[in-house]
């Protein structure tokens, strides 16, 4: 694969201008199983403030393997394009998490979308089985055990996990008594058969995607079922796709991608004139915020509204992870530095309704420990997460610690799908450089599986999401160029910072 770092913005921009790809630029042809007719029945959205998005309840399988037994129901919704005499087809926004919301995706992007995009897509969102207005599920968790310092594993102050085993334990304990049949039923397996289902209640031969986090190995999943009927594939902060590991993966990643990342907010941190600066140089940063969760470790500080209602040296860790996904997002672990130091007051505590919550963290589960097994020996996980924490103490260890997946009473009804690059040559990966979540070099293991499928376009930038979300026009416009035309790059494109 082209090494994408080596090449110059104006060979790229050359290159762009002139590859096309064997795709067609033609409007995609209405699926002859139903001649084009769309079956959903559309109407307004409930509590929806754009009143251009209609939603639709689509009946799919439990169980695909009985099409014709237990019915659920999958929510989806779309803007259609304002110019139907442009339109090319449907862009379904495949949503992250797992377990996000992505019904009122298309309110949302369409305030950012270019108008070329909008006229000649439909943007169709869904909300993923199990999630929000689609059939939910719940494990019905202890409100303690909705806290983010213990739905992700951080370890104790002394690096102990007997408290994430033991947390493991009774979250399985709870999904296998109160999720039921939809959350056995959970995989991203089914989530590419769901699209598909929505694919053909449309009445699409070819669906265009644009999957973003998780969404992008659900899209690479669906394009890998379903090659056939894929039509411009975006997959945008990608995940790792090797199916020994999946979720499991996912979060090993944080480590590397909490490494990568943290010397943007220390620079940031440390910027003359900066309101929320924490020191005066670069340098200082990253130790002062050890110092800080060390000390928080050994003196919580009481956090009166927050989950549990105290600020340890876990809770700095999390608002760490949390903050560096985007630039905007700064200012919340630098003012949580400042307070550590008693230098600000503890800012009000942001709680999401535990009915929200208890939906996406089951559905979250539901994913990562389906999708593939997970190992068992506890011994094994302790071993894990004592080198990570001398290696990383950024995330000390949290990244390979024990989950409810160690514990989870469901076995994988069938084994991940390996990506490929067996299919048209029709995907393009977004992805910044510095992605806490979603690293780099999960990125090019992805790209490595599509093969000669796909292009990257990587950008020289921090954070999470890549098109239209840092604000760098040559990325943008490889993006935008790719749906609006079918084009692609020639060769992988590296765009400079902006």
């Amino acid at each position: 694969m082209t090494n994408p770092i080596r090449r110059t913005a104006a060979a790229i921009a050359a290159a762009a201008a002139i590859a096309v790809t064997a795709l067609t630029t033609l409007p995609a042809a209405a699926d002859p199983e139903h001649a084009g007719r769309d079956r959903l029945d559309w109407s307004a959205c409930l509590g929806q403030s754009d009143s251009r998005q209609e939603c639709a309840d689509l009946a799919v399988p439990l169980d695909y393997n009985d099409p014709d037994g237990q019915q659920i129901t999958v929510a989806v919704s779309r803007i259609a394009t304002a110019k139907p005499g442009m339109r090319h087809g449907v862009l379904l926004i495949i949503p992250g998490g797992p377990g996000d919301n992505g019904l009122d995706r298309p309110s949302s992007v369409v305030k950012r979308l270019p108008q070329s995009v909008l006229d000649r897509f439909d943007l169709v969102g869904f909300d993923p089985r199990g999630v929000g207005r689609s059939t939910p599920v719940s494990c019905g968790l202890d409100h303690s055990d909705l806290a983010m310092v213990k739905l992700r594993p951080w370890p104790a102050a002394d690096g102990s996990i007997d408290g994430n085993l033991a947390t493991g334990r009774r979250f399985a304990e709870a999904c296998a008594r109160n999720g039921g049949p939809v959350l056995r039923s959970i995989s991203t397996v089914n989530e590419a058969r769901d699209i598909d289902s929505i694919r053909r209640a449309l009445g699409e031969r070819r669906l265009s995607a644009w999957g973003t986090s998780y969404g992008t190995y659900a899209g690479a999943v669906y394009a890998t079922m379903f090659a056939e009927h894929t039509d411009r594939i975006v997959l945008d902060s990608n995940d790792d796709p090797d199916p020994s590991r999946v979720g499991r993966g996912w979060l090993a990643a944080f480590g590397q991608g909490a490494e990568d990342r943290f010397p943007d907010f220390a620079e940031w941190a440390s910027a003359p004139g900066n309101p929320d600066r924490v020191a005066d140089t670069p340098e200082q940063v990253r130790p002062l915020f050890l110092d800080l969760a060390a000390r928080l470790d050994r003196e919580p500080l009481p956090w009166p509204g927050a989950n549990p209602a105290e600020l340890d040296g876990n809770g700095l860790r999390e608002t760490m992870l949390e903050s560096l996904y985007a630039d905007a997002k700064f200012p919340d672990l630098a003012r949580l530095m400042l307070a550590a130091q008693g230098r600000r007051p503890l800012p009000v505590p942001v709680m999401a309704p535990d009915e929200v919550l208890q939906n996406h963290i089951a559905a979250s589960a539901g994913t990562l420990c389906n999708d593939v097994d997970w190992p068992t020996d506890p011994a094994a996980y302790a071993k894990d997460v004592a080198a990570d924490r001398a290696a990383r103490p950024l995330t000390a260890g949290m990244p390979v610690n024990v989950m409810p997946c160690a514990f989870w009473p469901f076995a994988p009804a069938e084994p991940p799908v390996r990506v490929t690059g067996r299919g048209p040559a029709n995907v393009l990966l977004a992805q910044n450089l510095r992605d806490p979540a979603t690293p780099y070099r999960g990125a090019l293991k992805l790209r490595g599986a599509f093969g000669d499928r796909a292009r990257m376009v990587t950008v020289d930038s921090g954070g999470h999401d890549v098109y239209l979300a840092n604000g760098n026009a040559c990325g943008d416009a490889a993006v935008t160029d790719f749906l609006v035309t079918g084009r692609r790059p020639a060769e992988d494109v590296f765009c400079p910072a902006s």
